[in-house]
């Protein structure tokens, strides 16, 4: 199973999140539950690099991916960094529906 760990602070925003494990959908290579949520947490980061300029800390190897948000970006930053990784917990929560059974994600203050 996919685990997907976020935390956040206690203002609510986004600190970092943790993906590890693998979904184990179908055959590697075909598993579209790990597809899914390989594509939508790297492009995430990648879009808050593209369009905010904020590199993130990253950890990552096989079936693991760790992003941490740096601490005291400009307001403004700040704001388009959060509603990037939102929109990726929401595409990862859409997965989570469908696919309950190989992915599960997690919220902590």
């Amino acid at each position: 199973m996919i685990n997907i760990t976020i935390n956040r602070t206690e203002s609510e925003s986004i600190q970092s999140f943790v993906i590890s494990g693998h979904a184990f959908f179908a055959n590697r290579g075909k598993d579209i539950v790990c597809a899914g949520a390989s594509a939508v947490s790297v492009g995430a980061i990648n879009a808050v690099h593209a369009l905010t300029g904020v590199t993130p800390e990253i950890e990552q190897g096989d079936g693991f991916l760790r992003c941490v948000v740096p601490d005291n970006l400009p307001e403004d930053i700040n704001e388009k960094v959060q509603l990037l990784i939102e929109s990726m917990i929401i595409s990862l929560q859409t997965i989570e529906e469908e696919y309950d059974k190989h992915i599960k994600i997690t919220f902590k203050k």
